[in-house]
């Protein structure tokens, strides 16, 4: 086979480093381990996959290039009961690289009690507020937030076609000052790095959002060429039986200088989410939103009570300039995201500080 692209991630099969057996061993312990752990466990859904893509590209000016690309993804679901009621909470992890580090038991086993952490603050949550208020998102995985709300808005191919939010907008003022957001496809080892995209163009860090101005779109070969920009190795297809558009690797808002307790502090009514769950964007009018799967009330400047059912509900464009503080802590999400477009799905990454946003309207059930 072609060589692998040693810089970003091994070339190492897994799926011929873990036999089925040794897998499916591994699943039933995780099970044993959730429900010795605590009494409260009622469910254990628990996968790990491992994928192996071997890639090699011909292009039209004769060029010819390869990639070898490994993925590997844990997933750990949990179900607690108490007083007969049931709550759920999860966690996974995962990287282009060998089953070896997601199968070694400290790792796992802190998985699992991330999950029922997760399914006891659950437990113990009451409805969330409704209304406008100021909201503090956590580091890492919030950035699916960044990703649905502002990272589609900026590939190319809606900008070309004049349907996203953003088009006729590149060098304006779209975001507060301080935010800057990348899509960096070179991060060695993430879920969303690839060392050439499908097209065979290298990937790339491209700066989407400059202290605030738009400065750069996502792209494929296609839509470059058509809109006179350069191509960032953002073609991406699930297979070869798919056509490449320009899709994101790992979408990341840059760390600031503010920290997580001077945010909370200066909230007096708020809410802070943690973990978000499925969400969904309107490209054209850039309106989002969004489940929190964690999430806390921000009383005098403390997190207070754990809340469910809230739902974040927004407005991309605008949501960017009510960006009020951006946080010191900067994180990449554990590498669990897959994003959907056109009936394709592909692995990304997401990666953000704390920030908080001056006031979003959060849906909920109590008033």
């Amino acid at each position: 086979p072609p060589p692998a692209n040693a810089p970003l991630y091994e070339g190492v099969n897994p799926l011929g480093e873990a036999p089925f057996a040794d897998r499916a061993a591994l699943l039933k312990q995780i099970d044993d381990f959730a429900r010795a752990a605590d009494p409260r466990v009622v469910q254990v859904m628990a996968s790990i996959a491992g994928e192996w893509q071997v890639i090699e590209i011909i292009r039209a000016d004769g060029a010819r290039v390869a990639d070898i690309r490994p993925l590997v993804r844990l997933n750990i679901s949990i179900v607690l009961e108490e007083n007969g009621k049931r709550e759920s909470g999860g966690h996974g992890a995962g990287g282009r690289s060998g089953y070896g580090a997601y199968i070694a038991p400290d790792f796992w086993q802190n998985a699992v009690r991330e999950a029922i952490r997760q399914a006891e603050v659950n437990l113990n949550a009451v409805a969330a507020p409704a209304g406008e208020m100021p909201v503090v998102l956590g580091p890492g995985w919030p950035g699916i937030l960044l990703h649905e709300a502002i990272g589609h808005g900026l590939e190319g191919d809606f900008n070309r076609k004049q349907t996203s939010a953003f088009a006729g907008l590149m060098g304006s003022r779209i975001a507060s000052k301080g935010v800057t957001v990348v899509d960096d496809g070179t991060i060695p080892g993430r879920r969303g790095s690839l060392t050439i995209d499908d097209e065979g163009t290298p990937t790339s860090r491209t700066v989407l959002i400059e202290d605030g101005i738009l400065t750069g779109f996502i792209q494929d070969r296609q839509n470059a060429r058509l809109m006179n920009m350069r191509a960032t190795g953002n073609g991406r297809r699930q297979s070869y039986a798919h056509a490449p558009m320009p899709r994101m690797t790992n979408t990341i808002m840059l760390g600031g200088q503010d920290s997580k307790a001077d945010m909370l502090a200066s909230v007096k009514r708020g809410l802070y989410a943690v973990n978000f769950g499925g969400g969904q964007v309107d490209i054209t009018s850039g309106k989002f939103v969004f489940a929190a799967s964690e999430a806390y009330l921000i009383e005098n400047g403390k997190i207070t009570t754990p809340v469910k059912g809230a739902t974040l509900i927004g407005n991309g464009p605008d949501a960017l300039t009510k960006v009020e503080m951006i946080g010191d802590d900067m994180a990449l999400d554990p590498g669990i995201g897959t994003c959907g477009k056109n009936g394709q799905g592909v692995p990304v990454g997401v990666g953000q500080p704390t920030i908080k946003l001056s006031g979003l309207t959060v849906g909920g059930t109590a008033a």
